[in-house]
């Protein structure tokens, strides 16, 4: 453990030097980079200071015993020693979590997108859920959310909704819910009392800069329409709403959400953007993917990752079997036991890949 830490503050060392740099500070891309390791590392040298002096103390009560007479300082000695000792494979285990390289999206804002599948009208007003579950998620972690586009159902809910969500570390913990969700309910529709299954799929998409993704205007097609509300009514008379068509790859984005034409292209070429950087983020993920087999990344959006069962009052995550009698207050957004319990999966199968190395 120590030969590791020392690698760490090497480095650490090295980006502390690096951030201070002119060639570096002008550099926008690099700058974040360096700027996230060197908070990251900071971390992990914070800890392994808490462990040398732990070690120091170990040692210091081992040395004491071996020369003191008074009985008073024996049991002092020895208490200090059980309590460092107490101390140390938890902190190991710690620092060990803290030393499983991080995925570099983790800090990035999200595009979130809920599309309504298989269901009918059911479908439409699961999703109008899910979207409520995440957007009082979002607050409870102090994230800002807000709506870009939206298709509404026939009755209620969303056809379709994508939303922007910023703050700290947002991808690090939502890319845990993509994938395809599934609800157990009678639906309001329902005339007999039956229950129906149905299904709606959420996409996490990491949000990218401008520096990161580079796009031709002459490669985007840009179309100026009304925006529309249910049933195909004109809500304004004004053509402001957007939508891009990214002709290369057949990739389109769209916003109506705004009354200010230039507001909803921004919004638009955000998504955009973010659309084109998940397509690149996808293939690094296949590869990474034949590399190595993890549980829960972001991985197949065909995939059925959870079910809601409302008779039961059950939530039950597929990808570690964990089920949860607790419906209410997950679909009031108490979704961070979830993510945390796939977070420790994720990060016990890095440790186990790791093996020794650490």
């Amino acid at each position: 453990m120590l030969d590791k830490l020392q690698i760490v503050r090497q480095r650490f060392d090295e980006v502390k030097d690096l951030i201070v740099q002119p060639d570096i500070i002008s550099d926008q891309k690099r700058y974040i980079q360096i700027n996230k390791e060197y908070k990251d590392l900071s971390k992990v040298i914070e800890q392994a200071d808490n462990y040398e002096t732990l070690l120091n103390r170990i040692e210091e009560a081992k040395e004491l015993l071996k020369t003191e007479q008074d009985p008073e300082m024996i049991e002092m000695a020895k208490m200090e020693l059980a309590d460092a000792e107490e101390a140390i494979p938890v902190l190991e285990e710690k620092i060990k979590f803290m030393l499983i390289p991080q995925d570099p999206e983790d800090a990035k804002d999200v595009m979130m997108e809920i599309r309504a599948g298989t269901g009918g009208d059911e479908a439409s007003i699961f999703a109008g859920d899910l979207y409520r579950m995440y957007t009082k998620f979002c607050s409870s972690q102090g994230w800002k959310t807000e709506v870009v586009d939206m298709n509404e159902g026939t009755s209620g809910g969303f056809k379709e909704i994508i939303f922007s969500v910023s703050g700290q570390e947002v991808y690090g913990l939502m890319k845990f819910e993509s994938g395809v969700h599934r609800v157990q309910r009678v639906p309001q529709t329902e005339t007999q009392g039956r229950v129906h299954t149905s299904a709606a799929t959420v996409m996490v998409i990491p949000e990218a800069e401008e520096f990161e993704i580079a796009i031709d205007p002459s490669d985007v097609r840009i179309d100026y329409f009304c925006s529309s509300g249910p049933g195909g009514q004109s809500v304004n008379t004004t053509y402001s709403a957007v939508r891009l068509t990214h002709e290369p790859t057949g990739i389109v984005a769209q916003c109506q959400d705004q009354k200010s034409q230039h507001k909803n292209k921004e919004k638009a070429f955000k998504v955009l953007r973010s659309r084109l950087y998940e397509r690149e983020l996808a293939k690094k993920q296949e590869e990474d993917a034949a590399k190595r087999k993890t549980m829960v990344s972001s991985g197949d959006r065909s995939a059925k990752i959870r079910t809601y069962n409302y008779p039961q009052g059950r939530v039950t995550e597929h990808r570690i079997n964990l089920t949860l009698y607790d419906l209410d207050n997950i679909m009031n957004g108490d979704i961070l036991k979830i993510i945390e319990e796939l977070r420790l999966a994720e990060n016990t199968e890095k440790l186990k890949e790791l093996g020794e190395s650490i």
